[in-house]
Order: C-alpha cells, then structure tokens, then sequence
C-alpha cells in the first residue's frame, strides 16, 4: 500500500472525504507534496505558521532545547526555563492585569480550565456563549460551541449554558448575577470573520463588570499579529479578565495557554489542591519553539504588514460568483452563494497550487488565513489562481 492507502487504513478519520495531500516539506509559505508540487499556503495550519513554515530562529531554539531535556515531569512541579522564559516574555506584552501564564497542551484544554477557573472564583456556575462560536471539541468546549448541528450528537453536555447572539446588544440583559462567565470569540472565525462593533465590545466589558461575571476572550485564532496588532482585543479597546491563547502560541509546536491576574489564577491552588493539572502542558520543546516565534514576529515587522497585504487580496478578489470578501487583518472570507460552489473552487485551487479551505459555520465562505510571511508576488499568484478557479466552475 502507498502513503495515501495507510493513511485511510490506519489514521482515524474525522471526514468522510479527507483532502489526503501527501506534504512532504514546508517552508515559509510553501508546502511540498510528495510530487514535488508546490502549494501557496491559505491556511498557515489554521491561523497556526503565522511567523512561517520552519522559522529558523523557532528551529534553532527547538534544537536547542533537545539537547537539554525533554519532558522531565507534569506542569507546574519543576522550574522549567522555557516556560518560565515565555510566560515573561508573554506577560511582558500583555496588559498588566494578565500577568499569570497557565500553559496547556492546545487551545481547546485552555477553554476547559478557563470554565473551571470561573467557576470556582464566582461560585457559579452559568456560562454565557455565542451563537457560531468556536471554542474547541472536547465536551466542555463543545458544550459552549454555537452549533447545534455539531454538539447534538454528544449530548448531554454540560449543563447552564446559554447561547446568545453576537454583536446584539439586547442579548447583553441576560447577562447577570447567575453568570460565572462569558466567554467569546473577539472575532468570530469560524463563523466567517465576523468582527463585533467596538461600541458592542465595551458593552459586554461594562455588563460582566457590572454582575461580577468574568469575560474570557478566545483569541486562539485571533492572536500573534491575525488581526494587524499583537492580540485581537487590542482593536476593541477593551481587556478581558482571562484571554485563551494556541494556535500560533507554539511557533508550529501544540501548545495552549490562558492567561488571567494571579489573585485569579492561585485559585487553582487551593480546595482542591491541584485544581487544574496536565501532564503534557507547556512542554518546553513547545514553549522554547513558541518564545523564539514571538521574539520574531515582534523583532521582524510582520505585524506591521498585514493590513497592507490583506487590502492586496481584498482589492484583487473581485468576481462575479464572489458575494463578499470580508477582512479583519490577514484573517479573510471570501463568500459564494454555496457550499457547492465554494467546494468547486477549493477544490480547483488545490488543483492549481493554492491550498484554502471552509469555515465550519459558513461553509459558503473560502478562507485565506496565510502565514503573515506571504509575499506579495505569492498574494497575486494565489488571486489570480483563486480569480481563474471561479471562472472555471459551472
């Protein structure tokens, strides 16, 4: 059996209908199949190669830490210098209210104990969520996901969670004295890119101050630079009481993190002791990989194109079977009047050397979340090829 034949054999599937491309090498924004083809990446791993494919500076610092140690013992026992270095460098770039670090193995277990910390700080247990959110797939995450469709066949989930609808603020009322937490996406992903008015931002900031409930912002696609400025909140005015980080955090390595005020995060500490614990969190091969992708994108100026690059795209994808293109940074949706129609499309950039894909909660809308890295020769290449591919379907 080939590659392709092992990888249906052997490798649980979670789709019916995998894309099965064979990547033999990335680099930058590049990928390599087995064929030697070469893909302009759209997709940076979901919003994960924001610095790039093998940064070598991320590949220089991995190598290093493999000469030191591996994984020594579970979180939080033993004084490791990667985690402690990038927790620093972290909070050092955060507002001085999220000043602790709790590292996890991806973004979905820093939802989970995000729910456990507010519930045990408030003593309540209702959680507020948002209809098209995207927090994760384990149970808990799942349960606070804003779908119906995805969490109707894992039921029951947990229980006292409430979805309201986003960027509305008379969902904000039901936001009360009841409410461990609210939790959001600060740019809706997967529903399409789908950025909340600044004004409705404050709202929600002003009402969970106002009952005491915390806000937990989810800016594991919408951090490192997504959004033209280091963290997604920073384009609202506004600082949530935890913010959950991953994707991109890891430099390309599985990592998580939430971030809230130490006085809220000791909570952890006490009754029980070892309230929120993990094995695999914070690897130091992870956190030396993700220090070293931060250090470069604040060190090499990616941020500070990002608005530019993503106006290239917004002013070349124009079409006729193109609906809207919707951009918040170089975080973008590019909408059909179909999932057919977007199917068809992808399916003939991946053809013609430009990886894309859809959005769970808008199948019609084709992503483009590149590496921040993508040149623009490679932005008008893709276009073009994105342009010809509309053309081509019937």
């Amino acid at each position: 059996m080939n590659q392709r034949e092992l990888f249906l054999r052997y490798i649980a599937q979670t789709s019916p209908a995998p894309l099965a491309l064979e990547i033999v090498k990335a680099d930058c924004a590049t990928l390599f199949d087995a064929a030697g083809r070469e893909y302009i990446d759209l997709i940076g791993g979901i919003s994960v190669a924001n610095i790039g494919h093998r940064h070598p500076k991320v590949i220089a610092a991995i190598q290093q830490q493999l000469e030191a140690y591996l994984h020594i013992m579970v979180y939080g026992e033993f004084v490791e210098s990667p985690q402690v270095r990038y927790a620093q460098l972290l909070v050092e770039h955060l507002p001085d209210t999220l000043n602790a670090v709790y590292f996890t193995n991806s973004g979905t277990e820093a939802t989970e104990a995000a729910m456990k910390l507010a519930k045990k700080i408030t003593g309540r247990t209702r959680i507020i969520a948002f209809k098209n959110s995207y927090h994760g797939s384990t149970q808990g995450a799942l349960s606070v996901m804003g779908d119906e469709y995805w969490r109707n066949a894992f039921r029951p989930l947990l229980p006292d969670v409430f979805h309201l609808d986003y960027n509305d603020f008379s969902s904000l009322e039901y936001i009360n004295e009841q409410t461990a937490c609210v939790i959001a996406e600060t740019v809706q992903a997967e529903a399409g890119i789908l950025a909340p008015a600044p004004s409705w931002m404050k709202a929600l900031q002003e009402k969970c101050r106002e009952t005491g409930s915390l806000l937990i912002l989810d800016e594991i696609q919408a951090g490192f630079g997504r959004t033209g400025t280091l963290w997604g909140f920073e384009n609202f005015g506004i600082i949530p009481d935890i913010v959950l980080l991953g994707k991109a955090l890891g430099g390309g390595m599985p990592l998580g993190a939430l971030v809230a005020d130490k006085r809220l995060m000791d909570a952890f500490t006490d009754n029980p002791v070892l309230g929120h614990i993990t094995t695999f969190g914070g690897h130091p091969v992870s956190c030396a990989a993700g220090k070293a992708g931060l250090e470069a994108l604040l060190e090499e100026g990616w941020m500070e194109t990002v608005n530019e690059k993503a106006q290239i795209f917004v002013a070349l994808l124009v079409h006729e079977k193109i609906k809207a293109v919707r951009s918040f940074g170089l975080w973008i949706a590019v909408e059909f009047d179909s999932f057919d129609t977007n199917k068809k499309v992808i399916d003939a950039c991946i053809q013609h050397g430009v990886l894309t894909d859809w959005f769970l909660f808008a199948s019609s809308c084709l992503r483009i979340s590149p590496p921040l890295i993508i040149s623009e020769a490679q932005i008008k290449k893709a276009c073009r090829i994105l342009l010809a591919a509309c053309d081509a379907v019937t």
